[in-house]
């Protein structure tokens, strides 16, 4: 039988299930080999029965949790789809505001009308067996990243920066250039893309697994740069846990 595969989506821009839709283009045989049973941006069918869940978006309200432990019961295995999902993505930004704040700011004199609180990734709610990082996801790495799932291995998410595929490719460094980049601290695997056409990595695949400060941060006084430059721009994508990449 063919695994049954569900997307479901919280607060987000829905662009990663597009990618998916993309990606799913030009890789037919991926069709053949799971059924998908739930998917609201590619099919009309609403199938409960699924084993592997896929959730794009960031839980932005109390009421998110009972759907989302609801899905994490049924699937067997539960995917964090791009930075939204993953880390908080740009919905976290308002957790740097006073909730009370940001709501008025929305919703003017309706602002008690609308549920909401401080932005998360979905793994503060429920625990999350692999994630594909990105905002959006990069469509051949969310075929390798399914590809590993039906074979029962470890998705290939890379640990190290991103600085390793800028060197791979012979790009200038940003740095060197003027520019700024966060690189240095940021999870590769986007294939370099924002530094190769010439603009610095903006954060948004999430930290690799214990930075190395301290590189990072004669990196920024080489250049005459802060810290604090870092985590103002960290906070685009990381805005939930940015305290813990550079202190």
């Amino acid at each position: 039988m063919k695994p049954k595969v569900a997307f479901f989506d919280f607060t987000s821009c829905e662009g990663c299930q597009l990618t998916v839709v993309d990606s799913l283009q030009t890789h037919l045989d991926l069709l053949n080999a799971v059924e998908i049973v739930n998917f609201r941006e590619a099919i009309s069918e609403r199938g409960e029965d699924y084993a592997v869940a896929f959730i794009e978006g960031s839980i932005t309200r109390a009421s998110d949790e009972a759907r989302l432990k609801k899905i994490r019961e049924q699937a067997a295995v539960l995917v964090a789809l791009g930075a939204c999902a993953h880390t908080g993505g740009v919905n976290a930004i308002k957790n740097l505001s006073p909730l009370d704040d940001v709501r008025k700011y929305v919703y003017g004199d309706k602002a008690d009308w609308y549920e909401t609180y401080p932005a998360r990734p979905i793994s503060a709610v429920v625990p999350v067996d692999a994630f594909i990082p990105g905002c959006p996801i990069d469509r051949e790495e969310f075929i390798r990243v399914v590809k590993a799932l039906l074979m029962g291995k470890k998705p290939p998410i890379p640990d190290y920066p991103m600085c390793v595929e800028c060197k791979l490719k012979e790009n200038v460094c940003m740095f060197d250039k003027g520019g700024f980049c966060l690189g240095p601290v940021t999870r590769a695997g986007c294939g370099a893309i924002c530094p190769t056409y010439n603009d610095g990595c903006e954060g948004c695949r999430g930290p690799i697994p214990n930075p190395n400060q301290d590189a990072m941060k004669d990196v920024l006084q080489k250049h005459g740069l802060t810290v604090d430059l870092v985590m103002s721009r960290m906070t685009m994508f990381n805005a939930f846990d940015a305290s813990q990449i550079v202190k």
